[in-house]
């Protein structure tokens, strides 16, 4: 921040930073500025001239105050303050022949537009234009590009204000657009002529002030006047970032970023924005019983008359109840409630197996906070690819490494993280050597003042994933990532449900069992209904003979092996609480309905104790939070992070085995992302790169 100073915006004088822009100063005033190429979170670029204003004893024509800071401003001849003018005739003049300018090679494709309705160009012209050109010569025409299955381009559109250039550039960091030609022949395209790679370039359809870049997608489906609008959380990451579904009638039609500076500023990755299609495809709309070896419709009574039959005189030891990836908050307190009604205390919110326990959150939480990342100076990732599993935390730390040049090292294994990485190790022995000091790397993280460790999924999912995390927290006290001001020691969850899971204590109970014992004890017999609450990364043939209840929203791998299977609610169709990987509660809201029969999972639940005769004390949703609150206070206090206490984790015999990544298909990594057609053909194209890289290295024989 620089020192304040007073400066006069039409008159009035207003005191602001002087390092701000003068557009910022301007805005801060409450003036409005128009604007195509500039972009808060995007380098100045200076060229669609349209922020033009006036600046008293400055030179005699407008300047463009996106590329101007108010330090550089003169005072008056007798000191007095700078005076800026944005509503002169020579602004009026010079915004009108910008617009003129911009609109000479602009088609007039604005009824066939996708953007219509929302695109700054015909918000501007309307604003700041006239009703007129001088201009008769033949318009441009630009070849379309084809960069992928997501972005769709009419570059003809184009009035290269190289927003995109620069967010590929600056905040994907894959470099994948630029411009080719000068003056009237300049052209934004990617090198080479290949589709975008980024799992982020999406972005650039909201970045686009015009209709060059469009989602293809989306492209006709519907005008944004049609749509409902929506705030609710994503769940496709542990990142919790805010979104907006719309909807038409009973189907999403897109969903798009709310801006939220201290999760996910303003991005959102590809799954996120792309997966909406999914929600739609291999629905489960109406309860299914198998008969004779085959699952077959059925009543939601007759649904709970074969759950009931089969928990009549059941031992409690005998039932477990397992959660996935995307269960809410809401609907793991009601199974966790019925579990212990049933007599069983074999519960496990850990479908992938991961070491972390419940109780002390400090020990399972992201705990310098996303926004922590803008501190940090120093970070190590132990068995995490934050690229794809948190991609818009993954931007925030190449932000941060452009900003000042912090150093990361990874134990793990290698890979294109968008910023430079140093390589120490593939294991946990490097993790010994860095937690003993003995690693140069050590010594970069004692130097830092506010180190960060970030342990990734792939590192504690191991069998000997309670000894990681425990040398983890021993690396981060001796190099001083744990203080007073600062904890440093950050875990990077990849499921939605997992903090929430274990806020809620949603883990075998005294004498249970957790994922993998009930597995085994499924096979051996000794469990004998297992109850799956959208638990699909699961082989279902590790249940052996068990009586398999699946309640969710999509026929995906739960729910082929099912008994039983009732129809749930998909994010986008329920109210519901979700906890992010630094602890923050935030509730979705509902979009849309639940397609056919299929009900919202804490009210299928609640019905079917009722049908088993174990009756849940709680009515409504109302009801239900109330008594979710009793167990896990913070979930009340929405928005916010507490910090969690730190475990004390006892050290343990470390395998020598090298890590492996908890995700290995970031567009097929849940049963909603592999039910779109959107990402099944991502992931063949990512698949398809990966051959021609590995291909083109073996020919010219370099190593990646």
């Amino acid at each position: 921040m620089g020192e304040l100073r007073t400066i006069k915006v039409d008159g009035e004088e207003v005191e602001v930073d002087s390092d701000l822009t003068l557009l910022q100063a301007c805005e801060e005033a409450g003036k409005e500025i128009p604007r195509f190429c500039y972009h808060e979170r995007l380098s100045v670029a200076g060229n669609c001239r349209m922020c033009l204003i006036e600046v008293k004893g400055g030179p005699p024509k407008p300047v463009a105050s996106c590329a101007q800071n108010v330090k550089d401003l003169r005072p008056g001849p007798e000191g007095q303050p700078p005076e800026l003018f944005t509503n002169t005739k020579m602004v009026k003049d010079a915004r009108e022949g910008v617009m003129e300018f911009l609109l000479i090679n602009h088609p007039l494709d604005c009824p066939i537009c996708d953007q219509g309705g929302e695109c700054d160009l015909q918000d501007q012209a309307m604003a700041y234009g006239t009703d007129g050109s001088r201009y008769a010569e033949n318009k441009r025409a630009v070849e379309d590009k084809h960069i992928g299955p997501l972005v769709k381009t009419i570059m003809t559109r184009c009035i290269h204000c190289t927003r995109c250039i620069r967010f590929a550039t600056e905040v994907a960091g894959v470099p994948e657009l630029g411009a080719i030609g000068r003056g009237e022949d300049m052209e934004i395209t990617t090198y080479l002529e290949e589709a975008m790679s980024s799992e982020l370039q999406g972005n650039v359809i909201d970045l686009c002030p015009v209709g060059a870049l469009t989602s293809r997608p989306y492209a006709y489906q519907a005008r944004p006047w049609e749509l409902k609008k929506t705030e609710t959380i994503d769940v496709m990451d542990a990142l919790g970032s805010n979104i907006r579904v719309d909807a038409r009638g009973k189907a999403v039609m897109r969903i798009i970023p709310r801006n939220a500076d201290d999760i996910n500023e303003e991005w959102i990755s590809d799954k996120t924005r792309f997966v909406w299609d999914g929600l739609g495809r291999q629905r489960l709309d109406q309860p299914y019983v198998r008969k004779d070896g085959k699952l077959k419709p059925a009543s939601w009574n007759e649904a709970f008359a074969a759950i009931a039959e089969r928990l009549n005189g059941l031992d409690g030891a005998k039932f477990a109840a397992l959660a996935g990836d995307l269960a809410c908050s809401e609907s793991m307190k009601a199974l966790k409630d019925l579990s212990a009604a049933i007599g069983s205390s074999n519960i496990d919110c850990r479908q992938d197996g991961t070491k972390l326990e419940a109780g002390a959150r400090g020990g399972y939480l992201f705990n310098s906070g996303i926004e922590g990342i803008d501190e940090a100076d120093a970070v190590l990732l132990i068995g995490s690819n934050p690229r794809v599993e948190a991609p818009v935390l993954n931007a925030r730390l190449r932000r941060r490494w452009r900003e000042t040049g912090m150093q990361v090292g990874n134990i793990g294994p290698s890979r294109d993280l968008t910023y430079p990485v140093t390589e120490l190790g593939a294991g946990p022995d490097t993790l010994k050597e860095v937690a003993a000091g003995t690693h140069s790397f050590a010594q970069v993280l004692k130097d830092a003042e506010k180190p960060m460790i970030i342990i990734g999924q792939g590192a504690v999912t191991r069998a000997d994933g309670a000894a990681v995390l425990a040398s983890a927290m021993t690396l981060a006290n001796s190099v001083g990532a744990i203080s007073g001001e600062w904890n440093g020691f950050n875990v990077l969850h990849t499921a939605a449900a997992r903090v929430a899971g274990l806020d809620l204590g949603f883990v075998p109970g005294e004498g249970g069992k957790d994922t993998t014992a009930i597995l085994d004890a499924a096979r051996a017999g000794d469990v004998e209904v297992v109850y799956l609450l959208g638990a699909d990364e699961i082989d279902g043939t590790q249940f052996g003979k068990a009586f398999v209840i699946y309640q969710g929203s999509h026929g995906d791998r739960g729910a082929h092996r099912a008994d039983v299977i009732l129809p749930g609610a998909a994010y986008t169709e329920k109210s519901a609480t979700w906890v992010n990987t630094e602890g923050r509660a935030q509730q979705g809201r509902r979009a849309t309905f639940p397609p056919g029969d299929a009900r919202e999972d804490w009210s299928i639940i609640r019905a079917l104790s009722d049908a088993i005769g174990k009756t849940l004390p709680y009515d409504n949703l109302a009801q239900l939070r109330e008594a979710m609150y009793e167990d896990a206070p913070h979930m009340m206090r929405i928005g916010q992070v507490e910090a969690g206490d730190m475990p004390t984790l006892a050290a343990g015999d470390l395998d020598s085995a090298a890590f492996e990544l908890a995700i290995s298909d970031f567009f097929l990594s849940n049963p909603i992302a592999r039910a779109s057609k959107t990402m099944a053909d991502l992931s063949l194209a990512a698949t398809h790169r990966v051959a021609q890289d590995t291909t083109s290295k073996e020919a010219t024989g370099t190593n990646g």
